[in-house]
């Protein structure tokens, strides 16, 4: 199912000359083991997580978006500490980029059309393989910005 929905919004990309694709990513459960323990912030990351995330960073057609239920304090925290690997987020639990229009509100769920989430079938322990290596086997997209009212369809 991963495989089928990277494929569907890297093509309909490509279709709509589109330069970029956004990625959203939870980090507990999805990025990083959790630990359950509200005093210390986990940072274990599961296998290929760290590399797939690099990656993705260096890529200009990735918009990666940090998407997280974590306090305000630990999403600095770990902006910090994901920059440490050259882990660039661009925005967290928001995207400005894709705003409201005739068809679509996007003032209360910004725009993705990735997600990364355990809570959404994504598993940590295999996942991130596969987004590897369909980014890896997939050209950087060179079309233009996303035109907000075209990006909603």
């Amino acid at each position: 199912m991963l495989i089928d929905a990277l494929t569907t919004q890297y093509d309909n990309a490509v279709r709509r000359g589109w330069d970029k694709i956004y990625v959203a990513v939870d980090i507990h459960q999805t990025m990083i083991y959790s630990n359950y323990n509200s005093e210390i912030l986990p940072k274990e990351f599961y296998p290929m997580a760290k590399e797939t995330l690099i990656m993705l960073s260096k890529r200009k057609d990735i918009c990666l978006i940090l998407s997280t239920c974590s306090w305000p304090a630990e999403i600095l925290k770990y902006l910090k500490y994901f920059e440490e690997y050259e882990i660039h987020f661009k925005y967290a639990n928001k995207n400005p980029e894709v705003i409201n229009d005739r068809l679509g509100y996007f003032s209360d769920k910004f725009y993705f059309n990735v997600l990364l989430e355990d809570k959404a079938g994504f598993v940590g322990e295999s996942d991130w393989q596969v987004v590897y290596n369909f980014f890896q086997s997939h050209p950087i997209l060179e079309g233009k910005k996303p035109d907000a009212e075209k990006q909603a369809i």
